[in-house]
């Protein structure tokens, strides 16, 4: 998916401006729309992977015009609506029009500290030997799936090495539409600066991307 939300390598947005001293959040309210998300995923059902999609599949002049946390929100919104655990008449009026839906789950104050600890680990047994090999020239497919991808555009079509294999770990690709955890290889890719931008200001500058196997093809 090519969306407002990949801004690496892209013109025209200016440098980044790290705030200095920057509070964990600007505003009460940020603090709560990361506790709803956090304890909506339970009912819901959702994984990390559908939440990512939801928030980033929006209009540019949409996600751009939004803060994080407004980002973060509208996406839950999608995702309740999705499965009918919120109706579009109630997010208009700002509270409960219809029966609530029976779930199987909630998320207590007493597993919050756990569950943000645990965090959600990806990483899952190889069933198959990797294709790839530390050393190894790579290009990054020129690909534009209209659906979720965690391959960054300014990679796309260029040429790198890879630096580090990864473990195999859940595909975000099918796992964001319910497609199951199809893990693959994962692999750290280093591109020169000179290869992906031609201006490129520094001779020695590096990135470093993490590339899942499909997304790379043997140079």
């Amino acid at each position: 998916m090519d969306g407002a939300h990949d801004m690496g390598g892209a013109s025209g947005f200016g440098p980044v401006r790290p705030e200095p001293n920057e509070p964990v959040f600007h505003a009460p309210w940020e603090r709560r729309a990361l506790a709803i998300t956090l304890a909506m995923a339970m009912p819901g059902g959702w994984n990390i992977d559908m939440s990512r999609f939801a928030r980033e599949n929006r209009p540019a002049d949409d996600y751009l015009g939004m803060s994080y946390y407004q980002i973060w929100l509208a996406g839950l919104a999608r995702l309740m609506q999705e499965r009918h655990l919120v109706e579009a008449d109630e997010l208009a009026a700002g509270k409960v029009l219809h029966p609530p839906k029976p779930i199987a789950r909630i998320l207590t104050a007493d597993e919050v500290a756990a569950t943000l600890r645990r965090g959600g680990p990806t990483e899952r047994p190889a069933t198959r030997p990797a294709l790839f090999a530390v050393g190894d020239r790579v290009r990054a497919k020129d690909m534009h799936p209209p659906t979720h991808t965690r391959l960054p555009r300014y990679v796309r079509g260029h040429l790198g090495r890879i630096e580090a294999v990864r473990g195999t770990h859940v595909f975000p690709d099918s796992n964001a539409h319910g497609g199951g955890e199809n893990p693959q290889w994962l692999y750290t890719v280093s591109f020169s600066g000179a290869e992906l931008w031609a201006d490129a200001p520094d001779p020695l500058l590096e990135v470093t991307v993490d590339a899942f196997e499909p997304y790379l093809e043997r140079a």
